[in-house]
């Protein structure tokens, strides 16, 4: 794959209509006819964004990224897409292409890339969080990383790839366009129409009206705040609620929250303490890491002398001191939460301090962010969190700005992404508004495929796998499977353990050891034990008798106990019996358990396990 310089030559057709030459050049004749547009992701959810687009013998990815972890998704860390339909391909794919760099476009890529085995292109700050997080994986594998910026163009296969800046939350975001034998598709990224951005960092409407001229065939669009009426407010005016809580509260050391990846909210934070004569000091592993590799790479400017190391902290004045932290989310281990517990160890907050919550809570987190504000109030603190308070706007376009986007690009069709299925809906409903005919707006779930048939037609129906896989820690396993029922099941129920020995005949060889955790089930009662020592004689002696295998010994066992608590008790807990021999044919001199049984084991990180 090579850099060119865009092509006049053979160019897609206008939007007017699919092109004839539906096969297109550099297609070898590959599986499928047509242009195929498939998201594995971030339809009717916030995150896990992931999007084939395939033609022939050539698919390209753009995103690929994780979402966090619903609240019954027990112990569950963050969860990835299911990229088996990518992996079933790989020798087809020319590429995995990177809007931007927050965690739900990239967030995957250490777990995801390896068993693809594909270049990587991204800018530079995306690609220098990529290989931060490679590190922090211990992957063993390295990718192969490109560079690209804003005004690009890069020959994958059959597609050619362009990418144009776009205005967010984190500097070096793009909007990517795929030049296909059938026509342009543009994806929009996440992207806003700020128009006094901080930096060089406004939305290339020029460049976006280009490709409206040239003709665009389908554009996917961002759709995550299409439930917002009007303009999502500038970033700037952030900075402006920074200067005057700054005045207002001179007094007080002021502790802000904020998304680590948000450096442009980071940047006002130092500008404001600089301007008033405070120190900022650094708190949370990826706050420190973010502004370190923005620092580096030129992404944000710091101030000679204004970071400050705890110890330096400690002896200066409170009110002379800023702290910037991680935990806007409520994260149980972030640097605000652990605060609000008392449990920081270098931060103790009290009356004299300011907290701002720099942040909006992303669905699902609400409860998270209100527990974390009401036990800030419990230490005392004055808490700023109220959205009418100006403290954060969003880094997503509104309803005005993705109608702006639709009459700059005028696509002939139009699939909204990145959002819950009600955002979807709405934003479908926009285009509609804008003039898109109703057969040409498609609102996709993850999985389906949308077909620009060679002869013209555009159909959708056909599916490929999708889905999603949990991870804990850096361990992979099922999504809906035996992982979280028995997780659920634990954390509803609790655990009884049985342990028996049992010499050669099956015979207890030594008293019954029975142990519970987390129930509330008496079995040292008087009447309950007996009971199910009871039930677990009665499972031997099926045993001896021939009555029962010996390899459902484990399943007789939590049957009988399953009876005697059914007696007394709606439900019951998990039942976890462990048998071991001693004296059988064939054991050795130590004890042995029988019918060892692994359920819902989380699989290794070279193999994804099916959702």
């Amino acid at each position: 794959m090579t850099t060119t310089r865009r092509r006049r030559t053979g160019r897609p057709a206008r939007a007017g209509g699919v092109g004839r030459n539906a096969e297109g050049e550099g297609s070898k004749g590959g599986k499928k006819s047509g242009l195929r547009i498939i998201p594995l992701g971030g339809l009717g959810e916030i995150g896990k964004n992931i999007t084939a687009i395939e033609f022939g013998d050539d698919i390209i990815v753009i995103d690929c990224g994780l979402k966090f972890p619903e609240e019954e998704m027990l112990g569950i860390d963050f969860v990835v897409p299911d990229t088996a339909y990518l992996a079933e391909n790989k020798d087809r794919i020319r590429g995995v292409f990177l809007t931007h760099g927050h965690e739900d476009h990239i967030g995957a890529v250490p777990l995801v890339l390896p068993t693809l085995d594909v270049p990587i292109y991204g800018t530079a700050l995306t690609i220098a969080l990529i290989e931060s997080k490679m590190l922090d994986a211990h992957v063993a594998y390295k990718p192969s990383y490109n560079h690209v910026w804003a005004g690009q163009n890069i020959k994958a296969g059959c597609f050619e790839v362009g990418f144009i800046r776009v205005c967010h939350s984190i500097p070096d975001s793009l909007a990517i366009y795929v030049r296909t034998p059938m026509g342009i598709v543009l994806h929009s990224g996440d992207f806003k129409m700020d128009m006094t951005p901080i930096g060089d960092n406004a939305t290339d409407l020029s460049a976006l009206a280009e490709l409206g001229r040239e003709g665009v065939l389908l554009l996917l669009s961002d759709s995550t705040n299409s439930e917002r009426e009007g303009f999502t407010p500038s970033e700037s005016t952030v900075g402006r609620t920074f200067e005057e809580i700054f005045r207002l509260h001179k007094d007080r050391r002021i502790v802000i929250a904020s998304f680590a990846s948000n450096l442009y909210r980071a940047q006002q934070v130092l500008n404001t303490a600089a301007r008033f004569n405070r120190k900022v000091m650094l708190v949370g592993r990826s706050m420190l890491s973010y502004i370190e590799l923005a620092q580096k790479l030129g992404y944000i400017d710091v101030p000679e002398g204004l970071l400050v190391t705890s110890p330096e902290a400690d002896s200066m004045l409170p009110n002379r001191m800023v702290v910037l932290t991680t935990g806007s989310q409520g994260e149980p281990f972030s640097g605000l939460v652990l605060m609000s517990k008392g449990a920081h160890r270098q931060i103790r907050l009290g009356a004299k301090d300011l907290v701002v919550i720099s942040a909006s809570p992303i669905p699902g987190n609400e409860k998270l962010v209100s527990n974390t504000v009401n036990r800030l109030f419990a230490c005392g603190c004055e808490v700023i969190y109220e959205r009418s308070s100006a403290i954060h706007v969003s880094g997503h376009a509104s309803r005005e700005e993705q109608k702006m986007l639709i009459s700059v690009v005028k696509p002939r069709y139009f699939m909204p992404v990145h959002g819950e299925y009600r955002h979807l809906v709405r934003h479908g409903q926009l285009a509609k508004e804008m003039g898109i005919q109703t057969k040409n707006v498609f609102i996709l779930q993850n999985g389906d495929v949308l077909t620009f048939d060679p002869d013209g037609k555009v159909r959708l129906g056909d599916k490929v796998h999708s889905g999603a896989i949990l991870v804990d820690g850096m361990m992979l396993g099922e999504f809906e499977g035996s992982l979280l029922r028995e997780r659920k099941e634990l954390s509803e129920s609790g655990l009884i353990t049985v342990s028996l020995v049992l010499d050669g005949e099956y015979r207890l060889a030594a008293p019954i050891q029975i142990d519970s955790r987390g129930c509330i089930y008496g079995l040292d009662e008087e009447n309950m034990r007996p009971d199910v020592e009871l039930s677990i004689e009665r499972a031997l002696e099926s045993v001896r008798s021939g009555a029962v295998e010996k390899t459902s010994l484990q399943t007789e066992i939590r049957k009988g106990i399953r009876d005697v608590l059914s007696r007394n008790f709606r439900a019951y807990p998990s039942i976890l019996p462990l048998v071991t021999l001693i004296g059988a044919v064939g054991a050795g001199p130590t004890a042995r358990p029988v019918q060892k049984r692994k359920r819902g084991r989380p699989r290794g990180s070279k193999k994804l396990q099916q959702a």
